[in-house]
């Protein structure tokens, strides 16, 4: 029996990892620990709530003394770390926040790891930090033209397919850091610390960092779900600049798939590397949305390509991400599952189908639900 402690796990990522665990290991013990932000809803998790291996934590990871006391109560074997402050814009507005969430909470939770597995007999034998980054600590890659072709261009991509891609560079895992915003700059401190704590005190880590997810339950704040829904209700869609930059997208089951496997079978001190093989400019995925929203609701295909409206670009807005997620596929044979057609085809869907989840989220009622249900515990 193992028992395994997922921070954030009311969160878009979280939540997958969470079902995962729960429904894949009935001989697993499952903590979530979540603070319940705006972007932690526990409607994410209603399928498995009443599993018996499964078991909900309201809790900041920045109060020290209790976490300690849930992973020594708990009798934790293993941390899958993915609680943190994660979009963009908020950081440049609210630099401190992110500092305090990804940096110091990440630091609470290795002191606090490290000073229970100190305590038992066995030490680190069994026992494993895994803590989830992201591919904007590397900083940003140019649009390069290999052999004066003009991108977007075909790379090999794996033993089983290709992709297109906007440049010959990719994000491996030995790319010194580069942070251009507030959120990667905090990612990229609590990354040092995960491995500082290995280096220096030996304890049990490994690091990965993906590129975009997508999929259900993603808080609408974020590209693919805001612009569905403003889609859905013929509202603005707001492109940063012309919409030229790339991103390498993941649907985050796969992401959850890719956790489990190095969770498991990665080595400790190691990094891996999580992508799509899978590069689009934004302004190409905008439309493949409004096509495919609009076909799905019964409107002329392309119909709401007029809601589009450039706005003034982000500041130190990264030009193209594209992982290079090779060494997770020679070394664990981890590879993408699903075609982006199809994953956004999929995504759409729930999305249209789950509008009450959608319009819960927007409303905020369910913070106050929350706020309600734990404000006298």
């Amino acid at each position: 029996m193992k028992t395994i402690l997922i921070t954030g796990g009311a969160g878009f990522i979280g939540s997958h990892v969470v079902r995962l665990f729960v429904n894949k290991y009935p001989n697993y013990n499952i903590i979530n620990l979540d603070k319940l932000t705006y972007a932690g809803n526990l409607a994410n998790l209603k399928d498995i709530e009443d599993k018996p291996n499964y078991k909900f934590v309201r809790l900041d990871i920045c109060d020290f003394d209790n976490v300690l006391k849930l992973i020594q109560d708990e009798h934790i074997d293993g941390i899958i770390h993915l609680a943190a402050e994660s979009h963009v814009d908020r950081s440049i507005k609210d630099p401190f926040t992110f500092a305090k969430t990804n940096v110091l909470g990440t630091l609470s939770l290795l002191q606090a790891a490290k000073a229970y597995w100190d305590s038992l007999p066995e030490k680190y034998e069994g026992k494993r930090f895994y803590h989830i980054s992201t591919d904007e600590v590397y900083g940003a890659l140019e649009m390069t033209h290999p052999q004066g072709i003009e991108p977007p261009f075909t790379t090999k991509a794996s033993s089983a397919n290709h992709h297109v891609a906007y440049g010959e560079k990719f994000f491996t895992e030995d790319l010194k850091y580069l942070p251009h915003s507030p959120y990667s700059a905090s990612k990229a401190s609590s990354d040092h610390f995960v491995r500082a704590f290995h280096d220096t005190y030996g304890l049990p880590t490994i690091v990965t960092n993906c590129s975009n997810n997508y999929g259900p339950y993603q808080f609408p704040e974020k590209l693919i779900p805001l612009f569905i829904n403003n889609i859905r209700h013929r509202k603005p869609l707001p492109v940063y600049g012309k919409g030229e930059n790339v991103r390498d997208w993941l649907f985050v089951e796969d992401h959850a798939r890719a956790i489990d496997l190095i969770f498991h079978k990665g080595t400790i001190a190691d990094t891996y590397n999580i992508g799509g093989f899978n590069e689009w400019k934004n302004i190409d995925i905008i439309k493949v949305l409004i096509n495919t929203v609009d076909r799905l609701l019964g409107r002329n295909e392309g119909e709401d390509l007029d809601l589009i409206t450039y706005v003034t670009d982000r500041a130190g807005h990264d030009l193209r991400y594209a992982i290079d997620s090779s060494k997770l596929q020679r070394e664990l044979g981890w590879e993408p599952s699903l075609q982006f057609e199809e994953g956004i085809e999929r995504t759409v869907r729930w999305y249209l189908d789950n509008q009450s989840w959608l319009d819960n989220i927007t409303s905020g009622d369910y913070e106050k639900y929350y706020e309600s249900m734990y404000k006298n515990r």
